[in-house]
């Protein structure tokens, strides 16, 4: 199947060509028409799968010439997790809707940042991509209208119905228009979304391209078994006898995540640390420099797990494991996305070994454990 055989705008469509996407993904082939035809639509997909761009493009493709009147009025909402996410989002909305003839303004909203440059940019968006969190803030200001909401999309929806959010979108729902395209997309189906599907959605098509157990093929996954002094000696050993570069590691804390990228400078390895302690220009910057390889190692807590986009990012380390089997899946799912190949390397400490055998057996897939022990790690 062709994109030009899904109905999408032509220029679109050539837009999809310029940048190297000649046929759709799964996710997009079964995602574009229905929403083409307005049909709510619960999508899920493994992280990488092309879910972003199977709303993004039938979205752009509806409006069909630019908004008469500045108002703040809204027409599609998407709730996004995280301000990283927001922004990568909103960045292609902005890719394709730049093809097309008539103008299309799309625009993100978030926290960590001030308030006022956004509610003065909010005048004739068409497309608003937003955390609930600032959502709230900017309706609370009277500075974003949502009554002419004509498709709402939760990306990431598995994270945006969890109790940490549960009251802030219980209030955007209560906002909303009862008549409106809802569009669910995610990773994982859990109890939430199952639930959910029946409140939000209206007789919706269910798209499940999600492997049940078995993470993605494209990624090797390895571990190794080490002692709790050696595993930053070690980290350090792999990344230069191994030529590791564009490396993202993860921790389970903003003070582990500083201490490892202070450790890796210390040794002559470019790293910085990235966490909700960061100011949001300076994550923006890190995020940059590490997309474009300007950045060798890029240590982050899950805060990034969902938000972090690279086309060919070769390698994932867990520094320390995550607390569930999911959080291991999408933080190894940056990795290994679109077709293209990635390492997942997890650093397993004796008081780790339990939980690695649970996400193990979660995921339905064994990993090689190689003991690190005899390793030379001097002047690492």
């Amino acid at each position: 199947m062709s994109f030009e055989s899904l109905a999408l705008h032509p220029l679109l469509v050539d837009q999809l060509l310029k940048q190297g996407f000649t046929k759709p993904y799964d996710i997009q082939q079964r995602a574009i028409p229905e929403i083409l035809k307005n049909n709510d639509l619960l999508g899920i997909a493994a992280t990488g799968s092309g879910k972003t761009a199977s709303y993004v493009l039938p979205l752009l493709s509806r409006f069909k010439q630019a908004k008469q009147s500045k108002d703040r009025k809204v027409n599609v909402l998407v709730l996004v997790p995280t301000r990283e996410l927001a922004v990568q989002v909103n960045e292609v909305f902005q890719l394709f809707s730049s093809a097309l003839p008539h103008a299309v303004k799309t625009m993100a909203v978030f926290g960590g940042v001030s308030i006022n440059p956004q509610m003065k940019a909010l005048y004739g968006v068409n497309i608003l991509v937003a955390t609930p969190g600032r959502l709230l803030e900017l309706k609370e200001s009277n500075a974003v209208e949502l009554g002419s909401i004509e498709t709402l999309v939760l990306d990431e929806a598995d994270k945006m119905l969890n109790l940490g959010f549960k009251d802030e979108m219980d209030r955007i729902f209560k906002l909303l228009p009862q008549k409106r395209q809802n569009l669910l997309f995610s990773a994982t189906l859990n109890e939430n979304i199952d639930g959910l599907q029946k409140v939000l959605l209206n007789h919706p098509t269910v798209i499940n391209i999600a492997p049940t157990h078995d993470t993605p093929d494209l990624i090797n996954q390895m571990a190794y078994a080490v002692s709790d002094e050696r595993k930053g000696p070690l980290l350090r050993y792999l990344i230069k006898t191994e030529e590791l570069n564009q490396v993202l590691v993860f921790v389970s804390s903003i003070q582990r995540a500083d201490n490892v990228a202070n450790k890796l400078r210390a040794n002559g390895i470019d790293a910085w640390p990235i966490h909700s302690k960061k100011s949001q220009g300076a994550r923006t910057d890190l995020i940059t420099k590490f997309k474009y390889g300007k950045l060798r190692v890029l240590v982050a807590t899950d805060l990034l797990a969902r938000g972090i986009d690279i086309e060919f990012l070769p390698c994932v380390v867990n520094y320390e494991l995550p607390r569930s089997p999911k959080d291991y899946i999408h933080r190894i799912g940056r990795t290994g996305r679109a077709e293209n190949p990635g390492k997942a390397i997890s650093l397993i400490t004796p008081d780790e070994q339990h939980h690695f055998g649970v996400i193990q057996k979660k995921i339905g897939k064994s990993i090689d454990v190689v003991e690190s022990k005899d390793f030379d790690l001097k002047g690492f």
